[in-house]
């Protein structure tokens, strides 16, 4: 059973930075489109970015201009770095494949939480 691990979340002041990690047993993370998602309170989860194996990236609009996603050479693990975060970025991200580029998907892990006051 692959295992997905998200790390980093943390309590941070409007205006912060936060760097996230996901990793996955079993090389999971090789050769897929990789996204973090993220579910606040009371709402459905949304995909917040994507990478592909070329490093191609994708944003949500929210996300544009103040997040980056990027992935190890080795594709073991893959990082969201989140600057000038917002109360609104408060939520749980999970990290798992972009759903929209790919039909295989991972067992979702426990999220990290990223809370932002204000």
């Amino acid at each position: 059973q692959v295992q997905v691990v998200e790390s980093g979340g943390g309590l941070v002041q409007s205006g912060g930075s936060l760097r996230l990690s996901c990793t996955a047993s079993g090389g999971a993370l090789r050769n897929i489109v990789v996204g973090w998602y993220r579910q606040p309170p009371g709402k459905q989860r949304e995909l917040v970015t994507s990478i592909t194996t070329g490093g191609g990236t994708y944003y949500a609009a929210s996300a544009a201009g103040r997040f980056t996603i990027s992935r190890d050479n080795a594709e073991t693990t893959v990082y969201l770095q989140m600057n000038d975060l917002k109360p609104e970025d408060t939520a749980v991200y999970y990290c798992n494949t972009d759903r929209r580029l790919e039909s295989s998907t991972l067992p979702w892990g426990q999220g990290t939480q990223v809370t932002v006051s204000s």
